[in-house]
């Protein structure tokens, strides 16, 4: 069989996997930013490729959407289909953070402005090379949990949680013009670092490693910048009621 290029069927989807191998290593890259340092980047690879696979062979050119865009979302399923099989956020983890955000919260209302690093880590009574090793172990933390949209079982998957269904999905809530409003605030509200590389991760895209080369220091500090920057975040949206039993 040939297609309108006078390619053969199978030649045009080899090509396809060429063109876009690139594109899954490096939303597997992106991912890992969200993800603890148990998770293997060629783990998420290898179930990237199978989604892209999988892309290939069920791609339609008569269905209305691109097949760029419909890649990207059978190779993001494929990873957070791999990613459902592994303990991705210790609940150890998520503790420390909360217990980050508290000390966040009542340090902006003592000072009335953003705590430092230091001014945090001697408010919890911990040494700060500990409270940074806190945020590192948290790299996968979310700026919004499904379960701050309501009371539910802490032990359940985040990921199961949110793939399970459409309509469990938390995405209207997030697209509400006021929690954008507070989110964007929470943002301007942050230190001048921690504003830029939240803006080079999510409006430019770069991952980890790319904006740790703008800013001069290692991968390990930008991510543990970045579990500050989203602690400050939830700790705004918390004051603001967006997220419930804190």
């Amino acid at each position: 069989m040939y297609t309108a290029t006078g390619k053969s069927e199978k030649s045009e989807k080899n090509d396809l996997l060429t063109q876009y191998m690139p594109m899954v290593k490096r939303l597997a890259h992106h991912m890992m930013g969200r993800l603890p340092p148990s998770v293997e980047e060629d783990d998420l690879v290898q179930a990237g490729m199978i989604g892209l696979l999988d892309a290939v062979s069920r791609y339609d050119e008569a269905q209305s959407a691109q097949f760029e865009a419909y890649a990207i979302q059978r190779i993001r399923g494929s990873m957070i289909d791999e990613l459902r099989q592994i303990d991705w956020m210790p609940r150890s983890a998520r503790q420390s953070m909360r217990k980050i955000e508290q000390a966040i919260n009542t340090l902006q209302h003592r000072l009335g402005r953003q705590p430092s690093e230091t001014e945090i880590s001697e408010y919890m009574k911990v040494p700060l090379a500990e409270y940074q090793a806190m945020l590192g172990d948290a790299r996968g933390h979310q700026l919004l949990y499904f379960e701050d949209f309501g009371e539910s079982d802490e032990d359940d998957s985040f990921l199961d949680k949110q793939s399970a269904d459409e309509a469990s999905m938390p995405l209207p809530q997030l697209l509400d013009a006021n929690l954008r409003a507070c989110i964007i605030a929470g943002i301007e509200n942050l230190p001048e670092r921690e504003q830029l590389l939240m803006s080079l991760y999510y409006e430019q895209e770069l991952n980890l490693r790319e904006i740790a080369e703008v800013f001069g220091v290692s991968e390990s500090r930008i991510c543990q910048l970045h579990g500050q920057a989203i602690a400050r975040l939830r700790a705004k949206l918390k004051e603001d009621a967006w997220i419930v039993g804190a």
